[in-house]
């Protein structure tokens, strides 16, 4: 009796098992192919974590090889968000083009529609190549992260990130150099042939 409950049981596992890689096979051609050809741009070898949000897809552009981790928000209505090559995103990212328009007396800010924005009320993202974005970070508009930075888990980026800069904070960020300058030079011979 042991034994056929044992062989009962590794079958059920099994059973299970095939289960579960089908229906990851079958979302990942119908639900991911989809939803990247949805994006203005969307290069080779993307791969997108399960429930994220992307409001506008027209306005976000994917460099090759990127990778984003689940639960990510990336919304820009008017702006575009920008994103190079060779870019990994954690789960739960924010990434926010622009902001509502709070300054119009007698005016609910929910009743401003994006005709009435002015235009520092929306401004691009810049995410470069080589980039790091850790878990739970959220990044603001008109933001620059320049290429080879990481920015540590938990991040505010309300300002531009240096190129090969480490960003960690929320108020008061700790930035320091990745690489020294003659680091850099070697770095960008080797990957970029400069």
């Amino acid at each position: 009796m042991n034994i056929l409950m044992k062989i009962y049981f590794n079958a059920l596992k099994g059973i299970a098992f095939i289960y579960t890689g089908t229906r990851k096979l079958i979302r990942k051609m119908t639900v991911c192919v989809y939803q990247k050809g949805m994006f203005k741009k969307c290069g080779k070898n993307v791969t997108i974590g399960r429930h994220c949000a992307f409001l506008r897809y027209r306005n976000i552009e994917i460099g090759n090889n990127v990778c984003i981790g689940a639960y990510a928000s990336f919304v820009a209505t008017i702006a575009n968000i920008h994103i190079g090559n060779n870019v990994m995103f954690g789960p739960h990212v924010t990434i926010r083009g622009g902001d509502h328009r709070m300054d119009m007396i007698g005016r609910t800010m929910f009743s401003v529609t994006d005709k009435e924005k002015l235009p520092e009320n929306d401004k691009d993202v810049y995410i470069e190549d080589d980039v790091w974005i850790g878990c739970n970070v959220t990044i603001l508009k008109g933001v620059r992260i320049g290429r080879g930075s990481v920015v540590g888990a938990g991040s505010v980026v309300t300002k531009d990130v240096p190129p090969y800069t480490i960003h960690v904070g929320v108020h008061a960020p700790y930035e320091a150099k990745r690489f020294t300058e003659d680091e850099i030079k070697e770095h960008e011979r080797i990957i970029y042939g400069k």
